[in-house]
């Protein structure tokens, strides 16, 4: 392919996007694809001649669409936000196009220098301590990672080496081997199953502990988990809070951990995946009350900040732990400039890395900090307006709101719920998945793409009344309702409460 052709094949990729964002309203959220469909559509081996880029374009649209479970679709209400903007997009094809590999400084020195400034500007944004930015006189500093479970693994094996040092230094008579048997990590059980797998591959035991009736780790449940360890020889390194857990969205008290992992010598690592975004709004600021207690923290961009994935932002307070831990030099990676900008091969588990500081600058410059607060701000105003839906019909019953995200039920046994779920996949014009809170199971709702609107959450909303009129019928309520009012006057329930404030609220 010779630059003409490209230029003619990247213009119709570009239109074919735009094509897509136009129309995506019209498609199914799910595909109805079946295991292993590609196998039949698709040659058994590679073509021994190239094809041209109008017959790929083609297939694109013909084998790969079909397949695509719509993320950007304003009627995917699954797991959390998966972010995704235009100028996002031109970054992470201006950076394939270059095609440089950020092994060391000289490598591509653009790549280091604006990750360096991009992760000031974004902590400054969330107003993170200074000790946590590049830009600062102590040792900490910040570095763009793949995934958040990336980041919670790497913090681990940071804690492991960190607390290893520590104690044979403390304690020359102690043997290595015998310290790393016995290291022990803790978090919630409401943290994401990531934070459960970097305990796997760390090989250092994971603890889930329970969480509170709101879903928070307590410091008076980490202290107690402590304690038994600590009488049975374990050595407690590392806990993994959670600033918006996985099933609710739940706060742990960072005031409250925190001062307990600093006396203990316990590495505190917040996971702020998809919350953390919210922080560039001062009003949610207080949820991070205690953030100057952790030893590293971390959210994703790529979740509800416009930045396509992968772009995880990770901020540790002193980077010499990262740096201890993963520092292999070899004669090839050696320069002439080390010490006077950080070498991010060492802050992290691969050699080489992407360019991903470019689709960040591209979405921080075009939408400003003033764009990505209306745009967390309109989510969370289509979040209470799912809210207040659900409270008016007496079907259901609203479990838990928290930022952009909603979990609700239909009243009585888990089955009745159960069988909703079943009924929205079958029908795959919504996309919603199930949780658990409370020992119920409920339905996570969670507003995912920046092109939903109200229009698209009453949709939504239709679909959902809609099917669970064959489970629960309206005729039923009104009846129960009846024998309600028969009782007489009660006094308000919050639930009730809420009722009152949505209908003020329109």
């Amino acid at each position: 392919m010779d630059v003409q052709e490209f230029r003619e094949f990247g213009k119709a990729a570009v239109d074919y996007i735009a094509d897509y964002f136009e129309t995506i309203r019209d498609r199914p959220v799910l595909s109805s694809v079946k295991p292993g469909y590609l196998g039949e559509l698709l040659p058994k081996e590679a073509p021994q001649t190239g094809e041209s880029w109008q017959d790929v374009l083609q297939d694109v649209d013909r084998i790969i669409m079909p397949g695509l479970t719509h993320w950007q679709s304003p009627r995917f209400h699954a797991y959390y936000p998966t972010a995704n903007s235009f100028p996002s997009v031109i970054g992470e094809m201006l950076s394939a196009g270059f095609g440089c590999v950020g092994l060391s400084w000289i490598a591509s020195p653009a790549y280091t220098e604006l990750e360096v400034v991009m992760m000031n500007w974004l902590g400054k944004l969330l107003n993170l301590p200074e000790e946590f930015l590049n830009c600062s006189e102590g040792p900490g500093g910040g570095i763009i990672q793949g995934s958040a479970s990336e980041v919670t693994f790497i913090g681990l094996l940071a804690a492991k080496e960190k607390k290893v040092k520590d104690l044979m230094e403390a304690n020359p008579a102690l043997k290595e081997t015998d310290i790393r048997g016995k290291l022990v990590a803790y978090s919630s059980d409401q943290s994401n199953s990531s934070v459960e797998k970097a305990g796997l591959l760390g090989s250092v035991p994971m603890k889930l502990l329970p969480a509170n009736e709101s879903g928070q780790l307590t410091a008076e449940t980490l202290l107690e988990a402590i304690r038994q360890d600590k009488e049975q020889g374990l050595i407690p390194c590392y806990l993994v809070t959670s600033l918006g857990t996985t099933p609710t969205c739940a706060f742990d008290d960072l005031l409250e951990l925190g001062p307990l992992c600093n006396r203990e010598g316990i590495w505190l690592h917040v996971d702020a995946a998809y919350a953390g975004t919210a922080f560039v709004c001062p009003e949610y600021r207080y949820l991070m009350k205690g953030v100057e207690l952790a030893d590293s923290f971390n959210f994703n961009p790529h979740k509800w900040m416009l930045v396509n994935f992968d772009c995880s932002a990770m901020w540790v307070k002193n980077a010499k732990y990262l740096v201890e831990a993963f520092n292999v030099q070899r004669i090839y990676l050696k320069d002439n400039h080390n010490g006077l900008a950080p070498e991010y091969r060492h802050w992290q588990i691969s050699l080489g890395r992407r360019f991903r500081a470019l689709k960040l600058w591209f979405v921080l410059k075009i939408y400003g900090v003033e764009g990505i607060q209306k745009h967390v701000r309109g989510q969370i105003r289509l979040a209470k307006q799912f809210e207040c839906l659900v409270l008016q019909d007496g079907r259901f019953e609203v479990c838990t709101s928290s930022m952009g995200l909603v979990t609700f039920r239909l009243k009585g046994d888990n089955d009745l719920t159960e069988r909703l779920l079943e009924k929205l996949d079958q029908r795959k014009r919504i996309f919603v998945i199930a949780g658990h809170f409370g020992g119920k199971l409920v339905i996570r709702f969670a507003i995912c793409s920046r092109l939903t609107n109200g229009d698209d959450v009453d949709l939504s909303w239709a679909e959902i009344k809609s099917q669970a009129d064959g489970i629960v019928p309206m005729a039923d309520l009104r009846e129960e309702m009846k024998v309600k009012r028969s009782i007489g006057s009660f006094e308000l329930t919050d639930t009730a409460r809420e009722k009152i404030r949505c209908e003020k609220s329109k």
